[in-house]
């Protein structure tokens, strides 16, 4: 089976003797240099060589959460012993700390961060989604913004935008890679003091809602791009000081975006999620949907509710077994009758009992959910 068309490597059943000799002795090997890490960590026995043994432990099983964690607690201990002794540094360590234009404990702690971040990048290209290698990167990463200068950290954070964008180069819709851009491009921001924590609306936003409209347009079924995008959106409004018809020539061009992606390919579910993210953002009872055109008025709900159903009616020329398009068409006419009752404008209730048979055809196993829709619009 392949994940985001990326194929995976066939499992071997090879059981001879051999084999299976091999095997048990890898086994072996593996409980043992467990037993050590554990019992080396249970003793307080913070040294280099446990350090190493948990290198080697990690590198076969990076899955073991746990192991991750007594390597952080060897890293703060190491910390810890550097800022101690910064009042007593050696010579060479003060020398090199000196060139580095850091305090000599920093200097140290700088020097172990990147060391283990390098000690990731391999674990990182082999195990792409593995949460515990991408929150023990975030971990020093967040080591370096407690015990360095701003600008030392803010470089480290710099170069991680770098690596997780060859990262999404790789595998372009891996969620752990895009989660981890959110969280760099926020601390980056916070350090260079570029906005508030959190809402990304600092200097990288520009940049940022233009990488994910380059990888929208290099992989249309990017749910996470697409996603990104509309967390940005706020931000990039707010830092162009967006008046309102510059807020409408956005959502404009938006729905154009988004249009064309359906026409492309309508059974693309998250194309979906954000055209009704966008439809979202119009509703003025919807207090989640952050608003776009601000304000959004009753005929400005109902114009856009116009365009777009008719937009959708079109995408069934050729695609009448797609569900999708039958769930917008019934979602968005609910609301558009609310505004225009029946007779005032395009939508009538005999196409929406229509669509809905249509749904229940293409989709039986869902019935008691259509049922519900069914009562609730009181079809």
């Amino acid at each position: 089976m392949g994940s985001h068309g990326i194929p995976r490597v066939g499992a071997t059943f090879d059981k001879s003797e051999q084999a299976r000799d091999k095997e048990w002795k890898q086994i072996a090997q593996y409980q043992a240099l467990e037993k050590d890490v554990v019992g080396r960590v249970n003793a307080k026995d913070y040294s280099d060589a446990t350090f190493q043994l948990t290198s080697q432990l990690l590198t076969q099983n990076p899955e073991y959460y746990t192991i991750w964690n007594y390597r952080r607690l060897i890293l703060q201990d190491v910390f810890a012993r550097e800022l101690a002794a910064a009042d007593h540094p050696s010579e060479q360590g003060a020398a090199a700390a000196d060139k580095a234009g850091l305090p000599p404990a920093q200097h140290e702690i700088l020097l172990l961060i990147k060391e283990d971040l390098q000690f990731l990048i391999p674990l990182l290209k082999q195990y792409p989604k593995c949460y515990w290698i991408w929150n023990h990167r975030s971990w020093l990463l967040g080591a370096a913004t407690k015990h360095l200068l701003a600008r030392g950290a803010v470089e480290l954070w710099q170069g991680e935008l770098g690596l997780v964008s060859k990262m999404l180069g790789l595998d372009s819709r891996n969620f752990h890679g895009w989660g981890y851009r959110r969280e760099v491009v926020q601390a980056i921001e916070r350090l260079s003091g570029g906005g508030d924590e959190g809402k990304g609306s600092g200097g990288l936003v520009e940049p940022e809602f233009a990488y994910t409209t380059k990888m929208i347009q290099s992989n249309l079924s990017n749910f996470s791009a697409w996603h990104y995008r509309s967390q940005l959106m706020p931000a990039l409004l707010s830092s162009r000081n967006a008046d309102t018809a510059a807020r409408q020539a956005f959502l404009d061009a938006e729905f154009e975006l988004i249009t064309k992606a359906l026409y492309t390919d309508p059974y693309d579910q998250s194309l979906w999620f954000y055209h009704q993210y966008l439809m979202a953002t119009l509703n003025p009872s919807n207090a989640q949907a952050p608003p776009i055109l601000d304000p959004c008025g009753a005929a400005e709900h109902l114009q856009y509710l116009d365009q777009e159903i008719e937009s959708v009616r079109e995408m069934l020329d050729g695609a009448e077994d797609c569900k999708y398009i039958y769930q917008a068409l019934l979602e968005y006419s609910g609301r558009y009758l609310e505004l225009a009752p029946e007779g005032e404008g395009k939508v009538t209730v005999t196409e929406l009992k229509e669509w809905l048979r249509e749904l229940r055809k293409i989709d039986p196993l869902r019935d008691g959910r259509w049922r519900d829709l069914e009562g609730k619009m009181k079809l």
